[in-house]
């Protein structure tokens, strides 16, 4: 059942790019993180409160909140840095380097979980890393995209989805699958309205476009779903496994940046999506 869960996962997040890319085309991507996260908690709670699990609240133990609070903290980084990089650059530039995090959690999984990696698993990854490179290289990169910005913004939004992954399935081991991802939605609820009021933006909450709130909530809307089946498949599967499906959202992505964004992609970066599939296949063996 855990696989189910990881490919609803993986629909939910590809639609989840492209709904937030127009959500944000007039909205401060800080500002709409803060909005659709508010989204993403309502349903979190929602489904605490189908399943019974708000009464297992006073029984989590410290070692259980902080990795929650710590994952929590991970993504609210991903999240911040990775819907930047989609104001600032083509949609289908950021989510390959964003997808790219599959490695590093391989990587981290074997080290710090000691999830057994195959051959099989690290061929892949190498084959995930050459098609990232095929999808977002490009000869006039400096003045197309959004430069270099977006994709250093991709990368930091890989590393810390790459850290909230392995918190998160320390975190969630003593604890509710929905239960666990309402609580870390909380701390990225706060963490997003806490830089909004850093940065002087919280008036632009009241002057957010109606037509761009509608796609931001309907994004939350899309990560809400995703959440709850990703973290319900992680509690369930193995990182090692859950992970890679996930990131077989990036062909919901690039299909629907093609037909609702009229993104086009090169030959090159064709073959680039190919192999990131391929590999990404390759690693649930």
């Amino acid at each position: 059942m855990w696989v189910l869960y990881a490919f609803g996962s993986a629909f939910f997040a590809g639609v989840t790019a492209i709904l937030a890319k127009i959500g944000i085309r007039n909205t401060g991507s800080n500002v709409a993180t803060a909005v659709r996260t508010g989204i993403v908690l309502l349903m979190s709670c929602i489904m605490v409160f189908i399943v019974g699990s708000q009464d297992q609240l006073a029984a989590i133990d410290g070692k259980t909140w902080l990795f929650l609070v710590l994952s929590g903290l991970a993504t609210g980084a991903s999240w911040l840095c990775y819907f930047r990089a989609l104001q600032v650059g083509d949609v289908n530039r950021i989510v390959p380097i964003d997808k790219s995090s599959t490695v590093l959690t391989i990587l981290l999984a074997w080290l710090l979980l000691h999830e057994p990696v195959t051959w099989v698993g690290a061929l892949g990854a190498a084959v995930i890393l050459v098609g990232t490179y095929l999808m977002i290289e490009r000869k006039q990169d400096a003045s197309n995209s959004g430069g270099y910005k977006g994709i250093v913004l991709a990368l930091f939004s890989a590393v810390f989805a790459s850290l909230t992954a392995i918190l998160g399935k320390i975190g969630i081991d003593g604890v509710e699958s929905n239960l666990g991802t309402a609580i870390r939605t909380a701390v990225v609820l706060v963490m997003a309205w806490l830089v909004v009021l850093v940065t002087g933006k919280i008036r632009e909450t009241a002057a957010i476009p109606r037509r761009d709130l509608l796609f931001i909530c309907l994004s939350g809307l899309a990560t809400g779903a995703s959440w709850l089946c990703y973290y319900r498949a992680l509690k369930d599967g193995p990182a090692g496994v859950v992970v890679p499906i996930d990131k077989l959202s990036i062909v919901i992505t690039v299909a629907f940046s093609c037909i609702v964004l009229k993104e086009r992609l090169a030959k090159k970066a064709w073959v680039g999506l190919f192999l990131i599939v391929a590999g990404t296949l390759a690693m649930l063996y």
